[in-house]
């Protein structure tokens, strides 16, 4: 596996044109563009052709990839990764959207965009009373055929301007859930082989402290203070993410 600094590296480079410095964190990154294009397979959308797709969104991070991200790269590769492949099904129709829906989103988008070169701004409650539909039914609507825009994307909020990233507003879902699990893989990969095995014994196994030093051969004291070592050293590496 590459370290942050080798992966930066070989950005910096590659944002100059080096080619080959593309080529290789394609290489290095391919379990992580494997890893997500998994959830995909079974769709009538060859894997050869996710995989291409995937590798896309990947080369659109390293472009795109700045240090005022302030995250990992994996962690900002991620979204972009899953909006390529969004886009793509959506694109050629492998996520269903009925026609009355596109309609309604198509008349949506001409009044939100008249609205805005007469100077206003309209709300959802707004397009929701023009159309005499629930505001959940507009944001249905305006959703379902807009194309994914990058997480790290800015956004004002109307009460205070003050400039957020869309990742901050985005609730619990499928795709966070997965996203948390990349990053603690990547966390449990820059642990040492016994480090990683008292936390899969300790929390993925549900085995107590006594039951891992009888296991390991050492004492339930040493277990307990490599366990409160090992949490905070996961917390760090968190919070370099």
């Amino acid at each position: 596996m590459l370290s942050h600094e080798e992966t930066m590296a070989l950005i910096a480079r590659a944002q100059q044109g080096d080619e080959s410095a593309s080529t290789t964190l394609l290489t290095e990154n391919a379990p992580l563009l494997k890893s997500i294009i998994k959830r995909y397979l079974g769709k009538h959308i060859e894997y050869d052709d996710l995989y291409q797709i995937a590798s896309i969104g990947l080369l659109k991070s390293i472009k795109n990839f700045s240090y005022e991200h302030n995250v990992r790269f994996s962690t900002y590769a991620v979204p972009m990764i899953l909006g390529e492949i969004k886009r793509y099904m959506r694109d050629d129709g492998y996520l269903k959207v009925s026609r009355s829906l596109k309609s309604l989103s198509a008349k949506i988008t001409r009044y939100v965009d008249e609205q805005l070169k007469d100077g206003n701004n309209p709300t959802i409650e707004d397009i929701a009373k023009h159309f005499e539909i629930e505001p959940t039914e507009a944001v249905f609507a305006m959703d379902a055929t807009r194309l994914p825009v990058s997480l790290y994307e800015t956004t004002t909020n109307d009460r205070d301007g003050k400039q957020t990233e869309l990742i901050e507003h985005l609730p619990t879902d499928e795709d966070k859930k997965m996203f948390d699990k990349l990053i603690l893989k990547d966390m449990l990969e820059k642990l040492t082989p016994r480090e990683r095995k008292i936390v899969v014994l300790r929390y993925f196994r549900d085995m107590t402290q006594g039951e891992i030093a009888l296991k390991l051969g050492v004492s339930q004291v040493q277990v307990s203070r490599l366990e409160n070592k090992i949490l905070k050293k996961l917390k760090e590496l968190y919070q370099e993410t």
